[in-house]
């Protein structure tokens, strides 16, 4: 499995810094990568190489969690990495202020902004009989045992025992949770109608998306201020995307009049053919269609189908995109 990413890249976060020249030129970061470009695996150039599990991105930085026996976090982008021992880390979540490890005994969350040598707020792991989340192994951040995990202090909400969740997406100001069941809660702020409870009013608790009642989900997603879901195809006719909130800038892959105005909204969606398919602001060459042009219609990604590469996993950060991909030859072999 091979990473790539494209976007923006002021701090380094796809590719680092070039070299310094013989002529003495100053370090240049290429701030607009605007097609989908393969993302190191060697680590503060000791040539030492690792194969990258899973990405989170935030506005400036990255986390890839490795995959091999050490299983640690590598961050690129702003700043350093903090004075944590990422060793036997199991799952990352990170925000442009904080990045929480997920450890089999232990949560810990790390400022970011500062350069501490204690974490800035943690919880050990135990077996909970009654727990509001319903995860097959280990901790799926940002859901944690009885709750979930934020950027900003508290840093811990609880959630019911009796919503069972699945999954968790945080947006800018909202969140959408998955269940076991496949029903869709929402809460948080609801201005841009990114709950989508028909109206702007803000909730305070979880409530459940009424339209997607009798339609289990598999899945669920977020922008800043839109939100996204996908109907389970083993209990449906399913694969069905659904979509709602914040359309300025065609990030619900819906007609929009604000193309022309600045945003930092766009959408990913992954086929079931392998193809990745993008939508909404380009300004920054996050779309991959090596242009810096909107689109409020999902467009393939010809990268990697010039590539014969078969879409497995994609991350959308603040102003870029990260996806996962493979040779179809391995895929079917």
């Amino acid at each position: 499995m091979r990473w790539f990413g494209f976007g923006f890249n002021a701090f380094g976060q796809i590719c680092a810094q070039k070299e310094k020249s013989d002529e003495g030129e100053a370090n240049t970061t290429e701030v607009k990568i605007i097609s989908p470009t393969e993302l190191s695996t060697t680590v503060d150039g000791s040539g030492c190489s690792f194969k990258t599990r899973k990405i989170q991105a935030s506005w400036s930085r990255r986390v890839s969690l490795r995959g091999d026996g050490d299983r640690c976090v590598f961050l690129a982008g702003f700043k350093s990495f903090p004075s944590a021992e990422s060793s036997g880390c199991t799952d990352a979540f990170i925000s442009e202020s904080h990045l929480t490890l997920a450890f089999q005994d232990r949560i810990e969350t790390w400022n970011l902004q500062e350069e501490d040598k204690t974490p800035s707020w943690n919880m050990e792991i135990s077996a909970q009989p009654e727990s509001s989340v319903s995860l097959p192994a280990g901790v799926n951040l940002p859901l944690a045992p009885g709750g979930y995990i934020t950027s900003k202090p508290p840093f811990y909400y609880h959630l019911s025992a009796q919503l069972k969740a699945k999954s968790l997406a945080l947006g800018g100001g909202h969140a959408v949770l998955l269940t076991a069941a496949g029903d869709v809660y929402t809460w948080g702020l609801g201005s841009h109608g990114q709950l989508g409870h028909g109206g702007l009013a803000s909730e305070e608790k979880p409530r459940v998306v009424e339209a997607l009642c009798g339609m289990p989900m598999s899945s669920v997603a977020s922008g800043g201020w839109h939100s996204a879901c996908i109907s389970d195809i083993f209990l449906t006719e399913g694969g069905d995307l659904y979509v709602w909130g914040w359309n300025e800038s065609g990030q619900l892959g819906l007609p929009s009049r604000g193309l022309w105005r600045a945003s930092q909204h766009k959408s990913s969606q992954q086929s079931d053919t392998g193809d990745l398919y993008t939508w909404g602001w380009g300004e920054y060459g996050q779309l991959g269609h090596q242009t810096l042009m909107s689109s409020d219609e999902p467009q393939r990604v010809e990268f990697f189908k010039d590539e014969q590469m078969r879409v497995i996993d994609v991350v959308c950060g603040t102003w870029n995109t990260f996806a996962a991909a493979i040779k179809k030859d391995d895929a079917y072999s």
